[in-house]
């Protein structure tokens, strides 16, 4: 079996990452089934805290091409599973200023249910953002020259 790895790359450019958790997520009918092909995208995606809970918003599964009459839409609100304690962590930490709640992986776990990795983070200024393509070029170059020495 593959496995399914669905990374947000966007995120770790626009932000420093303080907390992770792994959340599972509350799907219905067909939208495993396009998960496991690999037919979704977290790239614009976000978390929401509402009324005790959390959901994260317009990430992407694709209508499973065999789903019929009974498929799901691509872009719904999806409630996160979380512990109350973190939870409570999360929403006591996004009532500080300049926190977000950013979605950066999602995967299949060993037990065939998918998973989210959710961060806590904060944003990043422009001068944090030049310094980590200077980092991430700085990396490249090294890796060039240690492949020809």
């Amino acid at each position: 079996m593959s496995t399914i790895k669905i990374k947000n790359k966007k995120a770790k450019f626009e932000y420093h990452f303080i907390d992770t958790y792994t959340a599972g997520i509350q799907l219905v009918g067909t939208e495993i089934k396009s998960i496991r092909l690999g037919k979704a995208s977290i790239a614009e995606s976000y978390c929401v805290l509402e009324k005790g809970e959390i959901f994260v918003r317009n990430m992407y599964v694709e209508e499973y091409s065999n789903g019929g009459f009974v498929n799901h839409l691509p872009r719904r609100d999806r409630k996160l599973l979380l512990n109350r304690t973190e939870i409570n962590k999360i929403e006591r930490k996004l009532k500080v200023k300049g926190f977000a709640l950013v979605s950066t992986l999602l995967f299949i776990d060993d037990n065939g249910r998918a998973k989210l990795n959710i961060a806590l983070a904060e944003g990043k200024k422009l001068h944090d953002k030049r310094n980590s393509i200077k980092e991430r070029d700085d990396k490249r170059d090294m890796a060039r020259k240690l492949k020809n020495f």
